[in-house]
């Protein structure tokens, strides 16, 4: 017996998109323009003030570890909840969003080049919204220096990417295209919200990652497969949080 697929109707599904963010990134996009604002309104400079990443919880480092891990856990929750819905609705998920292990060279491969071709250009792009004074000074970890600040750093980093990839780009495209919308909108749907929870870096930030997502959208689109999007953004992030905590900081600095 095959059970049809079940397809909610227009106001059901805004209502369950809606909640979905409002429990995930679009809770960070709120956050990020109220801190936007603060950082405009300190009276100083954008470009002086700092945007700080993977700050440590408590000066007691197990406890600090702690907090790291359940923030982690707690950041995914959101994914599993868009999963579930996404599946309630007889929706095969790991062939609707490409979560499957059955092709590794390519999301591998097709992840190294994403990563390569936005994180070159995303550098020299912060750089100069930083001289231009469109950008705070981004600090991607500020861990205290323990023996576990590497792994956390990585866990962080793959944790971003899931919670990221799978919420912005194979839920949030799955159920707008399941309303009709055009494409165009859906993409710049996408890619605003991705830029708009990174709006608390500046306005250079938002720019970079609303293109990153454009980039995104119409890769899964036309692929129809999110893990090499979840391999480019782990390789982006594991680069700039570990490297920052292991480099010499004037060095960064520097760069």
């Amino acid at each position: 017996m095959t059970l049809d697929r079940v397809v909610p109707g227009r106001r059901v599904l805004t209502t369950e998109i809606v909640i979905v963010l409002l429990l995930s990134l679009g809770q960070s996009a709120i956050y990020a323009v109220v801190s936007l604002a603060a950082k405009l309104t300190a009276g100083k400079p954008l470009s002086q003030q700092a945007a700080v990443l993977n700050a440590s919880q408590s000066p007691r480092p197990y406890l600090d570890l702690t907090y790291q891990l359940l923030g982690i856990f707690f950041d995914l929750v959101p994914v599993a909840l868009a999963i579930y819905l996404l599946a309630r609705d007889r929706i095969n998920v790991r062939q609707t969003l490409g979560l499957t292990a059955g092709r590794p060279g390519f999301d591998v491969g097709w992840g190294a080049l994403l990563a390569a071709g936005i994180g070159i250009p995303g550098l020299l792009l912060v750089y100069v919204a930083q001289v231009l004074g469109l950008n705070a000074r981004i600090i991607p970890a500020a861990l205290n220096p323990v023996w576990w600040a590497v792994p956390v750093l990585i866990l962080s980093a793959i944790q971003n990417a899931v919670l990221e990839e799978v919420i912005v780009v194979g839920y949030l495209i799955t159920r707008l295209r399941s309303m009709s919308l055009p494409l165009g909108w859906i993409v710049v749907a996408s890619a605003v919200l991705r830029g708009s929870y990174h709006l608390y870096q500046g306005f250079g930030a938002f720019v970079g990652n609303a293109v990153m997502g454009v980039v995104f959208a119409l890769f899964f689109l036309r692929f129809k497969r999110v893990l090499p999007l979840i391999v480019a953004h782990s390789l982006l992030d594991i680069t700039a949080f570990v490297g920052y905590q292991l480099l010499p900081h004037s060095w960064l600095t520097w760069v």
